[in-house]
């Protein structure tokens, strides 16, 4: 239960179902490690302050189950913060809220739940788990609100994981959720949504990553895609593929980040058509809908999260990656970044950009 009215409500529903059930909080971080002041910061912007915590605990209380917080900062630090700093570091853009959804929640919770003796682990993500009937494997499907759709982040999830999850929101849409809070008079019914990654509430990745680390990223040469020196960047952590503003440096015409070299620390820049390609190759590809296929298959492929799928050809090579080519250039395709293969509205599977 992170304090938001989607956890709220489902664990609401749950209860209502007639489970047996217990609230749990993860303590992810301490406010002093990642010089966070939630106090005096944007309220309800973030997630797992100390006011969060309140709003879980409330929403427990007139659930009427028990409620309790669980550490997990340590395993979060292992394995969300520090790799969320060593991506930028390599010039990728990584999405922790995966990392964490994998590594902490549908991992160290889970196996926490079961240590316990409890059957299922409920969560206020916006997807369906579905059995399918032919193959005996469940399926990651999308939200009926697919607006706040959430499938794309949850392709890691293995087949013993959805066999031990639930997620009651998967048929309702945000406005409906919404009601149900005001309805049982739950304190965050009208709480607005997180929108930034948790451990970075102001939304500055570059003064965040230097400031855990104690490392200043090194400037370095802005140069065009022949190699002409353009400008000066302020270290490679403050870009990512296709960004325009925030370059200061200028130029005659709009030039966007087309790549990231950190082996002699340029970054180099485009113009817009330049962002377009084709293909792409993705890492530690999990798959979920099938077993690794052979051949080509016909899917579509979604890049970011605020994305519609496109058109593909993916293929499996014999190093596991998978490569993938649209039948349409996309734009500002970014190294980090997950891409997650569809068929209509199932996750068949997904990895990381490489």
């Amino acid at each position: 239960m992170s304090g938001g009215v989607d956890s709220s409500v489902a664990a609401f529903l749950t209860k209502q179902q007639g489970y047996d059930c217990i609230g749990i909080t993860m303590k992810l971080f301490n406010d002093e490690d990642i010089g966070a002041d939630f106090a005096g910061g944007p309220r309800g912007r973030s997630c797992c302050s100390l006011e969060d915590v309140n709003f879980a605990r409330n929403a427990a209380d007139q659930i009427g189950i028990p409620f309790y917080v669980n550490n997990f900062s340590s395993d979060f630090k292992e394995k969300v913060i520090e790799p969320f700093i060593k991506a930028y570091e390599k010039g990728e853009t990584p999405n922790p809220c995966i990392d964490c959804n994998r590594y902490v929640k549908f991992e160290k919770l889970l196996f926490r739940a079961r240590q316990l003796g409890i059957d299922y682990l409920v969560t206020g993500h916006y997807a369906r788990i579905v059995q399918d009937e032919k193959s005996g494997r469940r399926l990651i499907k999308k939200a009926a609100d697919i607006a706040k759709d959430q499938s794309y982040v949850l392709y890691a999830m293995t087949q013993e994981q959805l066999s031990s999850t639930l997620f009651p929101l998967g048929e309702l849409s945000k406005d409906e959720v919404r009601k149900i809070a005001k309805e049982q008079g739950f304190n965050n019914a009208d709480k607005e949504e997180s929108q930034d990654i948790c451990f970075v509430p102001d939304g500055n990745y570059a003064k965040f990553i230097e400031e855990y680390s104690g490392i200043s990223c090194e400037e370095g040469n802005f140069v065009d895609i022949a190699g002409k020196v353009l400008g000066r960047h302020r270290g490679i952590i403050r870009y990512t593929i296709g960004q325009r503003r925030g370059l200061a440096v200028s130029l005659n015409r709009p030039m966007y980040v087309h790549s990231i070299n950190i082996k002699d620390n340029t970054v180099v820049l485009c113009e817009d058509e330049d962002l377009f390609s084709r293909n792409l190759y993705v890492r530690d590809f999990n798959w979920i809908a099938c077993e690794k296929p052979e051949g080509e298959i016909r899917c579509k492929v979604k890049i970011r999260y605020n994305q519609s799928e496109q058109w593909a050809i993916a293929s499996v090579r014999q190093d596991d990656t998978v490569h993938i080519c649209f039948d349409e250039p996309q734009r500002a395709i970014t190294s980090g970044q997950a891409a997650v293969l569809y068929s209509e509205d199932t996750v068949l599977g997904g990895g990381t950009i490489v």
